[in-house]
């Protein structure tokens, strides 16, 4: 990510959609092959929120994600820090809190996002020939993060909202 030129942008690109790829059909075979396992049940969730926080602090330090977008950054990282403690603090009342179909779709919007704002200058490069200079990559990668961290506020509030009875039964 960090080696001059757009090629290492294109580099980051492919290493990203591998890692998203992959993820997408591990989970897919491990679910319909019933080979899930308790270590990939756990491991599966930390190397997604991994993945999404590592993309995300790099476009921030690179600076392809700033200004008001940093607020769309940082709903979707205390989002995904809130949701996983609250799992966390649920599993040692042995509750589980199954992941919704939309959560899901936030998480897919994410990694587009993510994968359009990792091409970036590259790709705004690249369609500089077709469309001037409009920035077009960066522009739908910045629009699909925010699209993201609205539904990251609804699926959170989903969540806490689902969780919220057994935090209150704690305090009783």
């Amino acid at each position: 990510f960090y080696i001059e030129g757009y090629a290492s942008r294109w580099l980051s690109f492919a290493v990203f959609i591998a890692a998203t790829v992959t993820d997408f059909f591990d989970g897919y075979l491990a679910r319909a092959w019933k080979q899930q396992s308790a270590i990939g049940k756990m491991l599966d969730p930390i190397a997604d929120k991994l993945l999404v926080t590592v993309a995300l602090l790099l476009l921030v330090a690179d600076r392809t994600i700033g200004s008001w977008s940093l607020l769309a950054a940082l709903i979707i990282l205390t989002r995904e820090i809130s949701v996983s403690g609250l799992r966390e603090f649920l599993a040692g009342l042995n509750v589980s809190v199954p992941v919704t179909r939309l959560a899901k779709y936030k998480t897919a919007m994410q990694m587009v996002a993510i994968g359009f704002l990792l091409a970036g200058p590259a790709g705004d490069r690249l369609l500089r020939y077709y469309f001037a200079d409009l920035g077009l990559f960066t522009y739908v990668g910045l629009l699909l993060l925010w699209v993201s961290a609205l539904i990251t506020v609804y699926t959170g509030y989903d969540y806490f909202r689902a969780g919220l009875r057994f935090l209150t039964d704690e305090e009783k």
